[in-house]
């Protein structure tokens, strides 16, 4: 188990997660939930004209439902292998309330399991083939002569007995090549068949991971996860989406064996296919920036990083992405509050105009960033490394995104709070003013 006040995004995408079995219900137990049923809609389809319901009718709605919702809440029961391997996660909710979230495997634990069975199978083998390998045993005492040259065992003289022996490693490995080229051009031109292997591949990597540790398939997408993550990132709208995504088809995944998943993965239809590919290659996208390193080979070199950029901006185009329809927007805690006063002042000028980033620039930074995120909601401004290169930027807000379209003047004139009221300065621009404004601060405070 472990045990903390909150939890990183992404904590548990390396984890496979098993099963629990639910509790059947008993022939009482589903008389009484059909009996309510039944009861909850006649009620519904009795006063369904009516505005409202009557006080005692109200409160009986309010009892079956909360009963029916209790034979959907059962304790969750664990079988005792999993038991044994599998651990929980206990934090706080935003609601202050108890958070478990039970079932998560980790891939050292999922390998264990792995590495028994395949003891077990091992000293089967081995016990079932002692007569095979006393005799070969006893054979050699009998004379048979092993020659080594160059340091590979020769061949012996062939013996004539109907003794049918290993094929030697060289040969296997030479029959197995032939072997893999002919699958490689069989799965070319197959696509369906090609689809199914990597989503094979893919699905197991991100829903199971550790739990097959040889695989024919050698494809794979290293997962992303951002080291170096804003407090509210696990509650960014796309990160709920893509939890709430994975959590689905964690739901509908077998966690059986590697056949059991084939065949559930071979009977999707091709919308469901593809839905599920995206979503495993998902988790491959990387457009975080990096610290370049120019000296070793350690670290990405700055024209990696611009490669990777370039690379992300044609994903955003291609896919549509709009940060601001995504749910971002500008606040004291993810970038106002941790730029210089020039930045501030800057994505005012952008957003409302030269006018009202020239009544900020004296303004202690406290009210700077106070009075720039009033002025920046819904405007759809974005700072440059969320911005995409070569596409003009838009203060249009995205879709339901309430959006102030009055001109920056008369915005101005309305909204202006009485710490900002007076009269602007001289018709000098607000970037000048700026630095001049920090050089006198910077003198003041020596």
């Amino acid at each position: 188990m472990d045990a903390d006040t909150s939890f990183e995004y992404g904590h548990t995408f390396s984890l496979s997660r098993v099963t629990p079995v639910g509790q059947l219900l008993t022939e009482k137990e589903r008389a009484e939930r059909e009996s309510l049923r039944s009861e909850y809609e006649d009620l519904e389809s009795e006063y369904a004209e009516a505005d409202e319901y009557p006080d005692e009718i109200d409160a009986r709605i309010g009892e079956i439902e909360a009963a029916l919702d209790a034979y959907g809440k059962r304790p969750e029961i664990y079988k005792p292998t999993d038991q044994a391997r599998a651990g929980a996660f206990v934090s706080i909710g935003e609601d202050g309330k108890l958070v478990v979230k039970r079932g998560f495997v980790r891939p050292e634990d999922e390998a264990s399991v792995v590495g028994k069975a395949d003891a077990r199978d091992e000293a089967d083998s081995q016990e079932a083939g002692d007569g095979h390998h006393a005799g070969t045993s006893e054979g050699s005492d009998r004379g048979t002569a092993v020659v080594t040259v160059v340091g590979e065992a020769a061949q012996p003289e062939e013996d004539e007995s109907e003794t049918i022996k290993p094929l030697p490693d060289r040969l296997i490995s030479e029959l197995t090549a032939y072997r893999t080229l002919a699958l490689q051009d069989a799965i070319a031109r197959n696509p369906h068949v090609a689809l199914t292997a990597l989503l094979h591949k893919l699905v197991t990597d991100a829903f199971r991971s550790g739990m097959t540790p040889g695989r024919c398939l050698e494809a794979s997408v290293r997962a992303v996860h951002p080291v170096a993550q804003p407090d509210d990132l696990a509650e960014f709208p796309p990160a709920l989406e893509i939890i709430a995504r994975h959590n689905a088809w964690a739901e509908d995944i077998p966690q059986d064996d590697d056949s059991t998943l084939w065949t559930w993965l071979t009977g999707l239809d091709d919308a469901s296919r593809l839905a599920l590919l995206a979503h495993c290659v998902s988790f491959g996208i990387n457009a975080l920036h990096e610290k370049p390193n120019p000296y070793s080979g350690y670290g990405l070199s700055q024209h990696a990083l611009d490669c990777r950029k370039a690379e992300a901006d044609r994903l955003a185009l291609a896919t549509g992405l709009d940060m601001v329809e995504a749910g971002w927007k500008p606040t004291a805690a993810n970038y106002l509050g941790r730029v210089t006063k020039a930045r501030i002042v800057e994505a005012v000028r952008e957003s409302v105009g030269e006018d009202m980033a020239l009544r900020l620039v004296h303004e202690k930074k406290e009210k700077m960033i106070q009075e720039a995120e009033r002025l920046l909601a819904g405007r759809g401004w974005l700072p440059e490394p969320l911005r995409i290169a070569g596409i003009e930027e838009t203060t249009d807000a995205a879709p339901g995104v309430e959006h102030d379209a009055r001109p920056a003047e008369e915005v101005a004139v309305a909204d202006l709070p009485a710490f900002l009221a007076d009269d602007v300065p001289e018709d000098v621009p607000a970037s000048d003013q700026i630095v001049a404004q920090e050089a006198e601060d910077l003198v003041a405070a020596e």
